[in-house]
């Protein structure tokens, strides 16, 4: 008889209201049918993905996570601490859900399941933050500082940027970092209201902000710095610059790099995959190329 292969499926029993509970017993057939035998692990807190997935990550053929995309930074951080590594399957259930949309994993969860079990790996690339991982967005500035957890009943990450924006009284109300931001051989000296190194086609559900031409692949992020406006007009540039997507504004830098060092004057909140990610001075994000392989659809025949 040949041995089945093995699969680790870990899920946060809390995400996105718990969506998970219907569905569980089908996921799991979905797996079962795909000839797999399977290891059923309920996360019990926070950090507990990442704990269980690089302890024993290594007896599995398949790992496969259902959660936010916290659950998700979790089991890829929990991976990239591995010498080696096992494929991943992602089934979305938070509840914007960037990164799954990015690379065309199915918002249904059985669908999502299947691609998992029957798709084909994508090497995906992974951020190093300081000594940290993030999947597909490290961020600062504005409402960062409360995480981007309150803001997803926001439709999306930057209209809620753009709310706050309109709804500062004086521009002063704006919480501004002076920082110097090196890459490609450049340095910028500038006083900044929010800052993100994405690897994603869209932030908080919303397309399009990270750029054009995003691969997850690539070896490069998308890096987006808005400045500190120093007048209302300076402020409703930003704004419609948000809402319309307007590339040819001074006040928003955009570019890619393989690599960003920022330097603040004080310690600076950040998010990793809108989890906290420590305060700091110094930040140095590299991208590790293809660090993981990721199950996605396979293409249709």
């Amino acid at each position: 008889m040949d041995m089945k292969k093995k699969l680790l499926f870990v899920f946060n029993p809390r995400s996105g209201k718990a969506q998970i509970k219907n569905q569980l017993l089908d996921i799991v057939d979905t797996m079962v049918k795909a000839d797999y035998e399977v290891t059923i692990y309920p996360t019990q807190c926070a950090g507990d993905a990442k704990e269980k997935v690089e302890a024993y990550a290594g007896n599995y053929d398949l790992v496969v996570c259902s959660g936010g995309d916290g659950t998700l930074d979790e089991v890829v951080t929990g991976m990239m601490h591995r010498k080696t590594k096992v494929p991943l399957g992602y089934i979305p259930a938070g509840s914007t859900n960037d990164f799954a949309s990015s690379l065309g994993i199915p918002k249904d969860m059985e669908k999502a399941a299947e691609a998992a079990v029957t798709g084909k790996p994508f090497p995906c690339d992974v951020g190093l933050f300081n000594g940290d991982y993030f999947v597909y967005v490290a961020a600062f500035g504005l409402f960062t500082e409360v995480s981007y957890k309150t803001s997803q009943e926001w439709k999306n990450v930057l209209g809620h940027a753009a709310y706050i924006l309109e709804g500062a009284k004086c521009l002063h109300d704006i919480p501004s970092f002076m920082m110097q931001v090196e890459y490609n051989n450049m340095r910028i000296q500038d006083e900044f209201i929010y800052g993100m190194i994405t690897n994603s086609t869209s932030v908080g559900g919303f397309k399009g902000m990270t750029g054009k031409d995003v691969l997850l692949d690539d070896g490069v992020f998308e890096v987006t710095l808005i400045k500190k406006p120093k007048n209302p007009m300076e402020l409703n540039e930003i704004i419609a610059s948000l809402i319309n997507l307007v590339d040819d504004t001074d006040m928003i830098y955009s570019f890619k790099t393989a690599e960003v060092k920022f330097t603040a004057s004080r310690e600076i909140p950040w998010t990793l995959d809108g989890e906290f990610g420590g305060d700091h001075e110094e930040v140095c994000v590299k991208n590790l190329k293809q660090a993981v392989d990721i199950m996605v659809k396979k293409p249709e025949e």
